[in-house]
């Protein structure tokens, strides 16, 4: 499925205004990353294309459908999110946590099946966490807690994943193995993502907020130059292609004293 994100604008109750004049474009099977400095609207962006904010002005749209239309369980069996922190408001296992993801396929009632219990196994071995299965996730350590949630997005089997910061609390090793698992799904993927080397390489395209609005778009080696850096993140920085991977490779350069 393709997701469309038409001129959002969203402005905080009583606050200032986070979002304006944002537009995208997720292909289906395509990974887009959000990259921006801190503040700069990333993960409001993304609350509002899930639905846990209302944008002020603009849509979102999948394949044509204007999601506002949607209800909750609706717009959960399209798509599945990571949130950058989340948290559990019962003390709860960690399959348990994962199972939740099959509640928007499933009537108020009714319990898990043993197709659920396969789907379960199956994402907590994609992610590495199936030692965690029967562990209380509120005990985990936070790269474990964002993997039990990678785990959850795939038990939804939603056609398109929108992640924010999934890599967050992650040692090196899961992070190139969750990035890596994401972008070989076949889903339609939007991620946040602090990491630009790591953007470079997993995602198809990128987008630029800075303040809360579009800076740039384009590939990783059209959006990825010193001037952009220096532009928008305020640093001096080298950018080469990297021999062995084809991709961008940002090398940020110490301030003058």
């Amino acid at each position: 499925m393709t997701l469309i994100v038409e001129n959002l604008g969203y402005r905080a109750p009583g606050g200032p205004r986070l979002l304006d004049g944002v537009s995208l474009t997720v292909a289906e099977g395509e990974t887009v990353g959000v990259v921006g400095p801190n503040g700069s609207g990333k993960t409001t962006l993304l609350r509002c294309v899930y639905g846990a904010l209302t944008p002020a002005e603009g849509r979102v749209l999948l394949n044509g459908t204007d999601l506002a239309g949607l209800g909750a369980k609706a717009r959960s069996r399209h798509i599945a999110t990571v949130p950058q922190d989340g948290q559990a408001g019962f003390d709860l296992t960690v399959r348990q946590i994962v199972a939740m993801g099959r509640s928007p396929h499933k009537r108020f009632w009714e319990g898990d099946t043993e197709r659920d219990d396969e789907l379960v196994r199956g994402a907590l071995g994609r992610v590495g966490a199936e030692r965690l299965a029967d562990r209380s996730f509120a005990a985990l350590s936070g790269g474990e807690r964002q993997r039990a949630l990678v785990a959850r997005a795939l038990v939804q089997q939603s056609t398109v994943l929108i992640l924010d910061e999934p890599t967050n609390h992650l040692d090196i090793r899961y992070q190139l193995e969750i990035l890596s698992l994401v972008s070989g799904l076949g889903t339609t993927n939007l991620l946040a993502l602090h990491d630009l080397n790591l953007a470079a390489y997993y995602c198809d395209r990128l987008y630029v907020l800075r303040d809360g609005r579009p800076a740039a778009s384009g590939t990783p080696k059209e959006v990825l130059t010193s001037e952009m850096l220096a532009e928008v993140y305020g640093v001096t920085a080298e950018v080469a292609v990297h021999p062995a991977t084809g991709a961008p490779t940002v090398t940020y350069l110490p301030a003058s004293r």
